[in-house]
């Protein structure tokens, strides 16, 4: 059964690929066929790019199936170091490892990402080198009187984090041209106030004052030296002091180790554009321009942009700590988030909290590592999945890093990268995987799979491709420049000719291939469908797979194959739909009779040849009276000698073979005889019910099972009923006595009181008339008077 759907090998195919090379880089999923003969009639050369299992489908062998996969190699794997700080022999920075690998040979195919793990554990012991740039500008005055002893204390304290540990001094004031400074004679020596007696050094823009050192002494005894300057705005050009600080690195005296910047400042800063107030246009060109240690270039170019400043810092694995006052917390801390593997201390009034600082932002800064690429090239992408500590998984920008690393501690990344095209002519290209802050890196060598290892046996100028007009590769021909068709044989000047496109006219029709194709060097190839399963084939595109009649909304049925419009009909299935099925199976009645022998089975459907019968198997007969009724009264009078076929019974019931059985359970069931029966239970006169079980033999032997015992009712029981109707009455006369009884308590209630109504009534007149009469002898007595 062939189903036909929009599948992910459409992608495969719209790309009209020519070649095994150019079919491998569309996607991972597609795979070049090199059967020479795959090609159906009318199909083009990109009909062998498709999806592995729509080219399976159409016949083309695994064994035949161009489909190159990447791969990935390990060239430098040295383990990371497991080094302690009390260890008798010291290792040099070189000779510390604190990522693997270092170096891989990834082989991409297009759309395939290929994985490695990256192992990074931090080293214990790391040598420091430490640079302090500090503002000298006024306001920063009592802030240097603290830092004169800031070498010896730092060196005492850093002890504790590294045996190697080197320490370097600059200073920067600001760009020396209006209006940053004033430019007056006397205010160049002495740029401070004449009013507090202060004498300051003349105004500059960075000044490298000690190159790293081991020495702590000589730090101190040269920031002792340094005075303060000034300058007439509030932000400094501290920007343009980072910058040189960055790429001087001979003249700062950088070691390949644990790089840290300390900035220091109680102000704002600076930022590319800023220079055109004072005339400066040229951007920051991030060279380094020291002589005598001084930057001599402040009034020549602009300060640099934070992106640029950026890019230095990460070049160049300097980690930058931010020592700035409360007051410009917020300023830098948005800095820093600019700015990857910085942070930010917050700088007492007078920089006594300095060496604190540090320490606190030193291990913040080493207990994250941050892994960058660099540029990539174009097609190529990169994902990040991090392993930390306590099983902790990041993906996505989380994927690049691990907080809270102790030294000890061992996490891991898995790095993807997928190309998604070929570089030109399939260089090789070179990118570059390193922690953040750290000066080790991992080396990465990308190898683009652009051609088909069959592509190595082409054969140039071969006879197959229209005499030598192609190289014959990958079971196919790859064309010369100019040369066009299935086998080149046509060149692309003659792509559009009348007597060519005669010989794609079927039947020397108006129509060009069916209106199904494209006419090419006089040979018809046919369009590609949407659907990568639909296609068209023939001479001339006549024929499709996708134009058969269907049935149930399915194309042949779905029980076969289209082929030129025609159906192709799976076994035991036929019909123009293949939807007529040649199994019976489906017709078998309850007696395992096809159709109940009243029918035909067609396409798998009864057709009844009796009108009386119906049903999916000509079993139901609406219209014919019931099997137990027709042979009820046979039945009835040859096993109990009744009904109304007892005198006729010997001429008119002869027709089955009666067997008595002694109960119900012993009656023949359907599930084990392969004869049909029917079981009956029927009433006589006398209300009597009797059972048995009507069955054919052999479609004419009639048999007939009954239970030779009747089941009749039982009589009456006459005592209960008498008793009962007794009782009814003698019950029924008790409570018409009792409601008799109850009525005339009820009238004899009513009397009374009726009576003692009138009683009362009697005796309030008697009074009446007493009082009446006293009050009359008590007029004539006072008419005497």
């Amino acid at each position: 059964m062939y189903c036909f759907f929009l599948s992910e090998g459409s992608d495969c195919i719209k790309a009209n690929a020519q070649s095994c090379g150019e079919c491998i880089q569309v996607a991972e999923k597609c795979g070049w066929c090199t059967d020479i003969d795959f090609l159906k009639q009318g199909e083009s050369k990109s009909a062998r790019c498709d999806e592995l299992q729509s080219l399976i489908t159409k016949g083309c062998t695994k064994a035949k199936i161009e489909n190159p996969r990447g791969s990935t190699s390990i060239n430098k794997n040295k383990a990371v170091t497991n080094r302690k700080k009390d260890m008798a022999e010291k290792l040099k920075a070189d000779q510390i490892t604190q990522i693997q690998p270092q170096k891989l040979t990834l082989n991409l195919r297009s759309g395939e990402a290929q994985t490695f793990k990256l192992k990074f554990k931090r080293a214990e012991d790391y040598p420091i080198d430490l640079y302090y740039l500090m503002d000298l500008s006024f306001s920063m005055k009592d802030d240097l009187e603290n830092v004169k002893n800031l070498g010896t204390d730092l060196m005492r304290e850093m002890k504790e984090v590294t045996s190697d540990f080197k320490i370097g001094f600059g200073s920067f004031v600001e760009k020396t041209v209006m209006p940053y400074i004033s430019t007056t004679p006397a205010r160049l020596l002495n740029p401070c106030t004449s009013t507090n007696n202060d004498t300051c050094t003349s105004p500059f823009s960075y000044k490298n004052v000690l190159k790293l050192t081991e020495n702590g002494k000589e730090f101190n005894s040269l920031v002792s030296k340094q005075q303060i300057s000034g300058n007439l705005d509030s932000p400094e050009g501290g920007f343009d002091a980072i910058m040189q600080v960055a790429v001087c690195g001979d003249a700062i005296g950088w070691r390949n180790v644990t790089r840290l910047l300390v900035f220091s400042t109680d102000a704002g800063f600076h930022f590319a554009g800023d220079g055109k107030l004072g005339g400066i246009v040229l951007p920051n060109d991030g060279k380094c321009h020291l002589e005598n240690n001084m930057y001599t270039m402040s009034h020549y170019y602009d300060y640099p942009s934070i992106a640029h400043l950026v890019q230095k810092l990460s070049d160049n694995n300097i980690q930058t700590i931010f020592a700035v006052t409360e007051e410009f917390q917020p300023v830098y801390k948005e800095l820093k988030n600019l700015i990857p593997k910085s942070a930010v201390g917050t700088l007492s009034s007078n920089s006594s909290n300095v060496i604190k600082l540090i320490i606190d932002s030193y291990n913040s800064l080493s207990s994250e590592v941050i892994l960058e690429n660099g540029k990539l090239p174009e097609g190529v992408s990169i994902t990040y999945k991090s392993i930390c500590k306590n099983g902790w998984v990041g993906t996505g920008e989380n994927g690049r890093k691990c907080s809270n690393i102790s030294i000890g501690d061992e996490v891991s990344f898995e790095i993807a990268i997928k190309s998604e095209k070929c570089p030109p002519q399939g260089k090789s290209e070179t990118i570059t995987i390193k922690p953040l802050g750290f000066t080790e890196n991992v080396e990465i060598v990308l190898n683009f799979i652009c051609e088909c290892e069959c592509s190595k046996d082409g054969k140039p100028l071969s006879e197959m491709c229209h005499n030598g007009n192609g190289t014959f590769e990958c079971g196919a021909c790859r064309c010369n420049e100019g040369r066009i068709g299935r086998l080149c044989e046509c060149s692309t000047d003659e792509v559009r000719t009348d007597d060519l496109d005669a010989n794609c006219r079927k039947d020397n029709g108006t129509d060009i291939c069916s209106n199904n194709g494209d006419c090419v060097c006089g040979t018809c190839e046919c369009k590609k469908r949407e659907n990568p399963e639909e296609r068209y084939s023939g001479k001339f595109c006549e024929c499709d797979n996708f134009n058969c009649d269907r049935s149930s909304n399915k194309l042949c049925g779905g029980h076969g194959r289209c082929e030129c419009r025609v159906c192709i009909c799976d076994a035991n299935y036929t019909g123009s739909a293949c939807d007529c099925s040649l199994d019976t199976s489906t017709c078998l009645a309850a007696n395992k009779q096809i159709c109940n022998g009243r029918g035909t089975c067609e396409c798998g459907v009864c057709k009844c040849t009796n009108p009386k019968f119906q049903g999916p198997t000509c079993e139901i007969c609406p219209t014919c009276s019931g099997v137990c009724a027709e042979h009820k009264d046979c039945v009835q009078c040859r096993a109990f000698d009744t009904g109304e076929k007892k005198d006729t019974c010997e001429r008119d019931c002869s027709y089955f073979n009666l067997i008595r059985v002694k109960d119900r359970d012993k009656l023949p069931q359907p599930a084990d005889q392969s004869y049909p029966l029917s079981h009956c239970k029927e009433r006589d006169a006398n209300d009597c019910w009797f059972y048995y079980t009507y069955a054919v033999r052999n479609h004419t032997e009639r048999e007939v099972y009954v239970v030779d015992t009747l089941e009749c009712p039982a009589g009456p029981d006459i005592i209960p009923i008498v008793a009962g109707v007794v009782a009814g009455i003698v019950l029924i006369g008790l409570a018409l006595l009792l409601i008799w009884k109850l009525l005339m308590i009820i009238h004899d209630r009513r009397e009374f009181a009726k009576f003692e109504k009138e009683k009362m009534n009697a005796k309030w007149d008697t009074v009446r008339h007493l009082f009446l009469l006293k009050n009359k002898l008590k007029q004539t007595e006072f008419a005497i008077q």
